[in-house]
């Protein structure tokens, strides 16, 4: 026989296990495994026009079925959140309202003024009299008030005790040297009782107002003090 050269012919198909050697000149046939029948199917099959059309309707029709039945869970809770959620309150406030206050119903009494209370005059030196009486003034010359300053300044008390004076004998006798109590039978300025006690000054003690004030202030002296302490006993009790 003649020689023959020897060509190895390059392997197609990973998967299979025979090699196939031919002749110079020669063809081999390699049969196909079974991985590679599989592998055609599939192609075959995939390759199909009318298969792919079939598959992608029914994609379709199932993607709108299903938005049409289920709708999504988010819209749902939505609606019934907006269904369900309680009326809030409002309130209108206008502004021009104003408030208006209103008070219960009393009575007020103002509190009586206190008396006014004058103070001694400075300047008296004579007794502790609690009497306070208003200001005499000044008396006209020769009066019996204005012998009644003299021997009251005399007798070194302030202008306080013969204000208090002018007071005690104007509730006594409104200076009068004739004034007479009839019902008690006191007489003159100083209204003595009886007025004859006045006679221990002078035996003019019925006329005179220089007799009879100089017996009222040795009175006055003896048994209150000073011309406002008469007075105060005066005020407490109506006499003196």
């Amino acid at each position: 026989m003649g020689k023959h050269a020897l060509t190895r012919v390059p392997q197609t198909d990973p998967s299979s296990t025979r090699r196939g050697l031919v002749r110079g000149g020669a063809q081999a046939t390699i049969r196909p495994t079974r991985a590679s029948a599989a592998t055609a199917s599939i192609i075959d099959r995939r390759g199909n026009p009318a298969q792919r059309f079939g598959f992608v309707m029914f994609a379709v029709t199932a993607l709108v079925a299903a938005l049409f039945v289920s709708p999504e869970p988010t819209a749902y809770a939505t609606a019934m959140s907006a269904e369900w959620r309680p009326q809030a309150q409002s309130v209108e406030v206008s502004a021009t309202a104003s408030a208006e206050v209103v008070r219960d119903g009393f009575t007020y009494t103002e509190p009586e003024p206190e008396p006014v209370v004058v103070a001694p005059t400075t300047g008296s030196t004579g007794g502790s009299g609690s009497g306070v009486a208003p200001v005499a003034g000044t008396p006209d010359p020769g009066s019996a008030k204005a012998i009644a300053a003299d021997m009251v300044a005399a007798r070194g008390w302030g202008t306080d005790q013969y204000d208090c004076l002018v007071s005690l004998w104007n509730k006594e006798s409104g200076w009068n040297v004739y004034a007479h109590n009839t019902s008690s039978g006191a007489y003159g300025i100083p209204q003595a009782l009886p007025g004859s006690k006045m006679a221990s000054v002078g035996g003019d003690w019925a006329s005179n107002p220089a007799t009879q004030i100089t017996w009222g202030l040795g009175y006055i002296s003896g048994r209150y003090g000073t011309p406002c302490g008469a007075w105060a006993k005066s005020q407490a009790s109506g006499w003196y």
